[in-house]
C-alpha cells in the first residue's frame, strides 16, 4: 500500500506533465475506440448464427438482382415440393424491391439530401424482418406499429428515417414526388409521409408499400407511346426469410436451389451474414486498412508519447532515484515504481477517454456517423470501457519499459559525482 501511495504522489509531483500525457493518451485512445467500434459491429453482423437467422435469396449471376415477381410467393414459402415440406412462417418472410428516387429531378440537381432510398416491401413484415426493431422500447414500438398500420392502409404511404426527413425538410402528413433514377427512370411516385423510424440505425431508410410500386410499373406500359417498363417482369430484388436453425436452412436452401421453378433466371440462397460479408468486400481495402494499419499505427504513436514523457521524468529524477537506492530500494523496486506511474496515468486516462467517448457519441450524437454500406451510424459498445482501460494500461507499460529499465540501472556513484 505504501508503495502504491508513493506512485500516486510521484504522479502528482509534476501535475502539468501528467495531465498533458493523460490528455494525449485520451485523444489517441478515443480514436482507437471509434475504429474498433465500427469493426466490432461489422464483425457482429457478419458472424454466422446458429439459430433464428435470416436467409437472403437473390438472382445467382446478377447484381443488383432482378427476378420475376412471380418468384415471390413460392420463395416466401420456402419452395415446398409437397405439403410435408417445410414452409416458412408467414410472419418470417418478406419480399423486397428497392426504389431510388430524387426529390428535385426536375431541377437537374441531385444531391445527397435529395436522394431517397426506398425499400418497397410488405408492410406487415417490417416489424418482424428488420433487425433491432423487435427490441425497441414500448413507446417507440407502439409508434412504429401505428406507422406500419398506416402504411398498410395508405397505398402511397411512406415511412421515412428521421435524418432523411430532416434533409428533405418535410413533416409527417406532407407529400412529395420522387422521380425514379437509373433502372427506375420514368417511375415517378407521389408519397404521403405516414410515420418515421425511431432514431438510430434506420435514420436514412424509407419503406413503402410494394403494391404501390408494382402498380406504377404496370401503369407505365399503359401510357400512350410507352412500351412495357424494363423492370415490369423483373422487379423482385431479393427475398428475406427468417429460419429457426441450421437444419431448417439446409432443407429450405436445398428446396429453393433445386426447384425447377427458379431456373430462368437461376437463384442462390445464402445466410444474411455470408451475404453481408460478400457485400462488405466492396469496402475491403478500407476495412483492412482500419484493422491492420490505422489501429496499430495509433497504438505505436500512443506508446511513443508515453515513452517520451516517462523518459523526461526519469532524466529529471536521477538524483532522486539514486537517493532511493541509498535508502534501500532495490533495482526492481525502481523499475516497478516508474512502470507503476506510467500504467496509472495510462489506465486512468484510458478509462476516462472511454467513458467520455461512450457518453458523447451514444447520448450526445446518437451514434458515430460513419456510413458504410447500409449502416449509417455505429454505437459505441459497453466493451469500450475496458478497451480504453486496457489500451491505456498496455501501451503505457510498453512505452515506459525502456525508460524504467534505465531508471533501474541508475548508478549512485556516478550521480553523486556529477552533483559534487
Amino acid at each position: 500500500m505504501k508503495f502504491l501511495l508513493l506512485i500516486v504522489k510521484n504522479v502528482r509531483r509534476n501535475l502539468l506533465r501528467s495531465l498533458l500525457t493523460a490528455m494525449g493518451t485520451m485523444v489517441l485512445v478515443s480514436v482507437v475506440i471509434l475504429v474498433w467500434s465500427i469493426l466490432a459491429f461489422l464483425d457482429q453482423v457478419t458472424q454466422e448464427k446458429t439459430s433464428d437467422f435470416k436467409v437472403i435469396v437473390t438472382e445467382r449471376w446478377r447484381l443488383p438482382s432482378r427476378m420475376p415477381f412471380g418468384y415471390a410467393v413460392d420463395l416466401c414459402a420456402g419452395a415446398p415440393r409437397n405439403e410435408e415440406d417445410y414452409h416458412v412462417p408467414p410472419e418470417h418472410s418478406a419480399t423486397w424491391q428497392f426504389y431510388v428516387g430524387t426529390l428535385n429531378a426536375e431541377l437537374k440537381k441531385q444531391t445527397r439530401e435529395s436522394i431517397v432510398f426506398v425499400i418497397a416491401t410488405e408492410p406487415c413484415k417490417v416489424l418482424t424482418m428488420f433487425d433491432e426493431l423487435d427490441d425497441l422500447p414500448p413507446e417507440q414500438a407502439d409508434a412504429l406499429a401505428r406507422a406500419v398500420d398506416d402504411l398498410e392502409s395508405t397505398r402511397n404511404g411512406i415511412v421515412v428515417g428521421l435524418e432523411r426527413l430532416a434533409a428533405m425538410d418535410k413533416r409527417i402528413g406532407e407529400r412529395f414526388t420522387a422521380y425514379g433514377l437509373g433502372e427506375y427512370q420514368g417511375i415517378d411516385l407521389e408519397f404521403e409521409i405516414v410515420g418515421t423510424f425511431p432514431d438510430g440505425r434506420y435514420n436514412n431508410t424509407s419503406i413503402a408499400n410494394r403494391e404501390y410500386l408494382m402498380e406504377a410499373l404496370d401503369a407505365y406500359g399503359r401510357v400512350a407511346g410507352h412500351s412495357k417498363h424494363p423492370l415490369a417482369d423483373k422487379s423482385l430484388n431479393l427475398v428475406w426469410l427468417k429460419l429457426p436453425d441450421t437444419a431448417t436452412y439446409n432443407q429450405v436452401a436445398g428446396q429453393i436451389t433445386s426447384s425447377p421453378s427458379f431456373r430462368n433466371p437461376p437463384v442462390k440462397c445464402e445466410t444474411a451474414s455470408s451475404g453481408m460479408t460478400a457485400f462488405l468486400s466492396i469496402f475491403g481495402d478500407l476495412l483492412w486498412g482500419m484493422r491492420w494499419i490505422l489501429s496499430p499505427a495509433i497504438l505505436v504513436t500512443l506508446s511513443l508519447v508515453i515513452a517520451n514523457a516517462i523518459s523526461i521524468s526519469v532524466r529529471e529524477r536521477r538524483t532522486e532515484l539514486a537517493v532511493l537506492k541509498v535508502l534501500g530500494f532495490r533495482p526492481g523496486h525502481l523499475l516497478l515504481l516508474v512502470l507503476g506511474e506510467a500504467v496509472l496515468i495510462g489506465a486512468v486516462a484510458g478509462l476516462a477517454s472511454a467513458l467520455l467517448t461512450y457518453g458523447v457519441i451514444n447520448w450526445g450524437f446518437g451514434g458515430l456517423k460513419f456510413p458504410i454500406a447500409f449502416f449509417e451510424s455505429f454505437q459505441i459498445p459497453v466493451a469500450a470501457l475496458w478497451w480504453g482501460t486496457g489500451i491505456g494500461s498496455l501501451t503505457a507499460l510498453a512505452g515506459s519499459f525502456i525508460p524504467a529499465w534505465g531508471a533501474r540501472g541508475v548508478k549512485v556513484a556516478e550521480v553523486f559525482a556529477k552533483v559534487g
